[in-house]
């Protein structure tokens, strides 16, 4: 049973544990509003507002594509769809806006839209508490990122968006109450349920009776296993409420290094402020990563146990030296906690280290170490993908390293999309280590890929492709290192150059 506010009105319905919230919408509650278009989070049509409650109790809405969104974490949360914006004949500013400036013609993706820029509407207005922050095209262009039109064309949808301060405050009354952040429902009596546990030492008592039900934080990845292969999931566990795995947190390892701990079920949205101030280049990447109400809902933790060989994050945590923090249970019905490098992690295709040990079957990614940026070192990041934005990458490549007195130091280099797994470029990195950045050096480097590296053909790129990628970014990497060398204190206009292409 799933409780919680459908515009603004209590709502209890009974769904299965493979129910999105598009499926609930539309075949439950009869609200046809939210249209189904790929079924996979890419074209936006379904997006839907969702509102949780922040530290101080406030409702905060963010936007999220109902087709990959299972129901059930609607539970003590307030949905919101465009059937529930106006405030009776008075049109909210996104959708008066919309009208006036010819945003819409076949209407099939406008009500995604709309809800796309209510959400953003909803995020500028807390700018100053109650008429909307100017907007920027930076944040409107992440904002509707994750929204296609094939018939309007976006600059009548960028004039509403950029018009949208200009119209009366017309918001229902109901959007400011606050969430009834009730406790999740206890587990059905049944083999079928949806679990919702609230703490580590109860997702490892769960884990310890199901270890084959499949783990959801952001259903991102998974729940794709429902909408394109029709997959059925009888029990599932969600990861979203247990406070452990949402925690982030400074923290110091035994070595000595510090850093933070990146809870499992971090969102990237909610990383992406730590990543802007110490590590720009891999905040960057998010936005390449996937749209807004992705990065709203996705986590770190779901992208590394996917173990995707084209997975975006964990080429770059490897290039930073990321550890793992895992959680299972342990013989004695206490909780086995071990630590390891993300080297260490990924075994082979879609294999992990997760439950090697067979009486610790379960185990759960709790936690991921990222060090905080050493002085003098450099993280480079590029991305290589048939799209610029909100696509999978062919191949890319996470670059860290420093430049001491001339030579190269901690040379780290990782690749996704040219193994079976995220790997490091282990041959190509001892041709650099201790080396001055010359033609030479990274022509060895370039060559030493193919020791490191025997991609395969996809549809993403040929193994030729692949190979003449990597070795592309490496001399662009060349370039990079070259022109700080040059002038170490800024970025050369060569360097910016590269970036703006490579970005």
């Amino acid at each position: 049973m799933i409780d919680f506010l459908l515009n603004g009105q209590p709502r209890r319905c009974e769904a299965s544990p493979d129910t999105s919230v598009l499926e609930l919408l539309r075949d439950a509650l009869g609200q046809t509003g939210t249209k189904e278009g790929c079924a996979s989070g890419d074209c936006g049509a379904c997006t839907v507002a969702i509102g949780e409650p922040d530290a101080d109790g406030t409702t905060r809405y963010h936007a999220a594509n109902a087709c990959i969104t299972p129901a059930h974490q609607l539970q003590g949360r307030a949905l919101v769809t465009v059937e529930g914006l106006a405030r009776g004949d008075t049109l909210h500013p996104a959708q008066a806006a919309m009208v006036v400036h010819h945003g819409s013609q076949c209407g099939f993706c406008t009500p995604g839209i709309v809800m796309s820029l209510f959400t953003l509407h909803e995020s500028q207005r807390r700018g100053d508490g109650e008429r909307p922050a100017p907007l920027t095209p930076q944040r409107l262009e992440a904002a509707l990122g994750g929204n296609l039109c094939r018939c309007t064309g976006y600059r009548p949808i960028r004039d509403a968006a950029l018009a949208m301060g200009d119209y009366p405050e017309a918001r229902p009354d109901w959007l400011d109450l606050a969430v009834d952040a009730t406790a999740p429902p206890q587990e059905a009596a049944t083999e079928a349920a949806f679990v919702q546990p609230t703490s580590l030492a109860a997702l490892i008592a769960e884990r310890r009776v199901h270890p084959e039900a499949p783990i959801v934080a952001g259903g991102t990845d998974l729940w794709l296993e429902v909408t394109q292969r029709l997959a059925r999931f009888p029990r599932v566990v969600d990861v979203t409420r247990v406070a452990e795995l949402t925690a982030l947190e400074e923290a110091t390892l035994a070595d000595d290094r510090v850093g933070w701990w990146i809870g499992g079920a971090v969102t990237y949205a909610r990383l992406e402020p730590l990543l802007a101030e110490h590590y720009p280049a891999f905040a960057h990447l998010l936005h390449r990563l996937g749209s807004a109400q992705v990065r709203n809902r996705g986590t770190l933790g779901g992208n590394i146990a996917n173990a995707s060989p084209i997975g975006d994050t964990p080429p770059v945590l490897l290039a930073l030296g990321a550890r793992l923090w895992l959680a299972g249970p342990a013989d004695d019905q206490e909780i086995a906690e071990r630590e390891l490098p993300l080297d260490d992690f990924f075994l082979d295709y879609k294999q992990t280290a997760l439950n090697q040990d067979k009486a610790c079957e379960g185990e759960v990614i709790r936690a991921i170490f990222l060090p905080r940026p050493e002085a003098g070192r450099h993280l480079k990041v590029w991305k290589l993908s048939k799209r610029r934005e909100d696509d999978i990458s062919a191949v890319l490549g996470a670059f860290a390293w420093r430049l001491e007195e001339g030579v190269l130091r901690d040379v780290r280099l990782a690749f996704g999309g040219m193994a079976a797994i995220p790997k490091r470029a282990k041959a190509a990195e001892a041709a650099l280590e201790g080396q001055a950045p010359s033609e030479a050096a990274f022509a060895a480097a370039r060559a030493a890929l193919a020791d490191d590296f025997q991609p395969m053909s996809d549809v993403r790129g040929s193994a030729d492709y692949r190979r003449l990628s990597a070795a592309n970014l490496l001399e662009r990497l060349r370039l990079v290192v070259t022109a700080r060398d040059q002038d170490p204190t800024s970025n050369s206009a060569r360097e910016v150059m590269l970036d703006a292409y490579a970005h």
